[in-house]
């Protein structure tokens, strides 16, 4: 090899880590759609997803597609059948009841480690993002309201400190936000417009125990408002949900 050629085959891997960068942000955008229009139940629970119509609307192969799927269930949003492809995934009562009670033991369980470490910056950055949930509420983004609400949890979680715990939340609440989004009603999360703002108060003044009690109500009364009917599955118009 010559020394002009030398510099050539240097460049080489930092142009493959562009395109794989910028093949997993292309991924990265392509989940996030197919996730919201679940969770805006533009893709009802049931409904079949076709790896061959999807990577024809999002103009990717199909293999880039199923490791899209497979991400998805591992969120729990799709299920992954053999010999019938995957479909957005339809909760079930038991399951909902289910998500509902590990949520209880875990996210209660972790408010007396969030109030010892609670800073008047976090607490700032948690009333901000309440405030975010209630003007999408009150803007009638429900899908908003819902997927910013996971992110108020989620992020009560990390500031516990146990990162394995908090891994484990977000994909409860991923899957709580789908059940919410089916069963749930508009206008509301199934608990007061300032259960957020309340429980922040009590971790803020490092009243653990209090905000752990809060939190067990707070989950009961969202558990509480939902309403279990399911729908006939269909098949869905990629095309028109994704196309436009």
């Amino acid at each position: 090899m010559s020394d002009a050629q030398a510099p050539e085959k240097r460049r080489a891997p930092a142009n493959e880590t562009k395109n794989s960068k910028e093949g997993d942000e292309r991924h990265d955008a392509i989940y996030r759609s197919v996730s919201d229009a679940i969770v805006e139940q533009r893709l009802k629970p049931g409904a079949r997803l076709r790896e061959d119509a999807l990577a024809d609307v999002f103009g990717i192969s199909r293999t880039g597609i199923r490791k899209i799927l497979q991400r998805l269930a591992l969120e729990q949003l799709v299920t992954l059948t053999p010999r019938r492809g995957a479909s957005v995934t339809r909760p079930t009562a038991d399951e909902a009841k289910d998500v509902f009670d590990a949520r209880q033991l875990i996210e209660c369980g972790l408010m007396p480690d969030v109030a010892r470490r609670m800073s008047e910056k976090e607490a700032a950055e948690l009333r901000e993002m309440a405030r975010q949930e209630r003007q999408a509420l009150r803007s009638g983004q429900q899908s908003v309201a819902i997927r910013l609400s996971a992110d108020f949890h989620v992020r009560l979680a990390q500031l516990s400190g146990n990162a394995t715990l908090a891994e484990f939340v977000e994909r409860l609440c991923s899957r709580s936000s789908l059940i919410l989004a089916v069963y749930g009603h508009r206008g509301h999360l199934g608990c007061e417009s300032h259960d957020h703002d309340d429980l922040i108060g009590y971790l803020e003044a490092g009243n653990g125990e209090r905000a752990k009690a809060f939190m067990g109500r707070h989950l009961k009364a969202i558990e509480a408002s939902l309403s279990m009917v399911e729908e006939v599955e269909n098949v869905p118009d990629l095309q028109q949900i994704f196309g436009g």
